[in-house]
């Protein structure tokens, strides 16, 4: 069992950062996808951003590209993503998901079997 806590969120103008956290409850090192996604209100949950540590491989949304960043540092059992130049249409309820043992860990995956709580990022114009 693995439980994902997820925190940073929070309300920024347009142009600004954050940086998203999520807290694992087991170690890291053996999760070998992780990933993060958004759901805006009357939208579908889409994938941000995964890291397939399995291959040192990470990939993201054309809509982030350039702008967040995904990493994992493994001593504190976290997963990160680093929000820059953010839009008013970041806004969203972020979700960090994992999958100890993928098969696949793209961003068009939206099966995970852990999921954290979400952290809500507000973004005003």
């Amino acid at each position: 069992q693995v439980q994902l806590v997820e925190s940073g969120g929070g309300s920024v103008q347009a142009g600004g950062s954050l940086r998203l956290s999520c807290a694992a409850s087991v170690n890291t090192v053996n999760i070998r996808c992780m990933g993060w996604f958004r759901q805006a209100p009357g939208k579908e949950r889409e994938g941000v951003a995964t890291i397939y540590s399995s291959f040192d491989a990470t990939y993201y949304a054309d809509s982030v590209k350039g702008r967040f960043t995904i990493f994992k540092d493994n001593a504190k059992n976290t997963l990160y993503l680093q929000l820059n130049s953010l839009k008013p249409e970041d806004n969203a309820m972020y979700y960090c998901a994992a999958d100890p043992w993928p098969n696949t860990c793209t961003i068009q995956r939206t099966a995970f079997p852990y999921w954290g709580q979400g952290t809500q990022v507000t973004v005003s114009s």
